[in-house]
């Protein structure tokens, strides 16, 4: 891994991207526990997220007001669930398909990518998942959905490489809801492999950005033995798969990272599993919004953190 890694570096190309980062924020008035691991923007203020743990399949509606200056979340409204009545299908990925203003959920048990109305009802049809991905373990398998409007096309991705491989796949279905394309992705390494306790590693969200690129979200979650000491680092890339064969490995750039932590003075640490593109700024900066996982506000000490990242490019 650390070869192909060392490859990649070598060939990425010289592109300007710059990234700000702005505090996370909680809501806790407005926004009710949950397990949030997926959003995609519905208009007019309002996002529709996923929650992996919630009772039924389906998705909340929250309203969310971004800062026109500082791009910061102002404040984030919970709306409403809106269930289609079957189990949770521990729902990762959540994306808007605009030519028939419906959703796609994808699911790690069933590895199955749904449609549902907007009232929250399953419409009967899903995306033609590849045998080998449909047969991964449930927490290796489909994470991060996002769709592209202007090229019609879903992107997927593996939480973690399937068993026996390396790298993830990358997945593009098409407007006809069949694969249309893969390539390889491969994850940096973790920064906890030589500590005590539990270590989650993996992708966790998929953006399309307006000119078809992808922002790609890693996120280690580093959970010490006695909790404190527990982290969580994301690193945000950019990958380019309509300009890189398919199945090849993907050349990927960083972005930016940033750490959260849990410690004796700081309860702020963030699992973020979500992230979608927010309003553009007067002055042209993109939003991007990020939303955290709290286990259902863990012991009282996790929150359910909303963050924004400025993007200019």
């Amino acid at each position: 891994m650390v070869v192909i890694h060392q490859v990649i570096a070598q060939i990425l190309p010289d592109t300007t991207f710059l990234v700000e980062g702005l505090p996370q924020h909680h809501f806790p008035s407005s926004v009710p526990p949950g397990n949030y691991s997926g959003i995609t923007p519905l208009g007019n203020n309002r996002y529709a997220v996923v929650d992996d743990k919630a009772a039924t399949s389906g998705f909340h509606v929250f309203t969310m007001m971004v800062d026109s200056v500082s791009g910061e979340l102002t404040d984030v409204r919970h709306e409403g669930f809106r269930s289609s009545a079957i189990p949770n299908r521990d729902e990762e990925g959540i994306a808007l398909f605009t030519p028939d203003s419906t959703l796609f959920i994808s699911g790690e048990h069933d590895n199955a990518v749904l449609e549902y109305s907007l009232a929250g009802q399953l419409t009967g049809r899903r995306l033609d998942i590849p045998t080998v991905i449909r047969r991964a373990h449930a927490n290796q398998g489909l994470e991060a959905l996002t769709y592209h409007s202007a090229s019609h096309h879903f992107w997927t991705v593996t939480e973690a490489p399937l068993a026996g491989e390396t790298s993830q796949r990358l997945l593009q279905f098409s407007d006809s809801l069949t694969c249309s394309g893969q390539w390889r992705y491969v994850m940096d390494a973790p920064q906890s492999n030589k500590r005590r306790g539990t270590d989650v590693y993996g992708v966790s969200a998929l953006t399309a950005l307006p000119d078809g690129r992808l922002l790609v979200l890693e996120r280690e979650f580093f959970v010490a033995q006695h909790y404190i000491g527990s982290f969580v680092t994301c690193r945000l890339f950019l990958i380019d798969p309509l300009h890189t064969a398919e199945d090849a490995v993907l050349p990927k750039q960083l972005l930016y990272s940033w750490t959260t932590r849990l410690n004796l003075t700081t309860q702020h640490i963030a699992n973020y599993e979500g992230m979608c593109l927010g309003p553009r700024l007067p002055d042209g900066r993109q939003v991007l919004i990020l939303v955290a996982d709290s286990q259902n506000q863990y012991k009282g000490v996790l929150k359910d953190w909303f963050k924004t990242l400025l993007l200019s490019y």
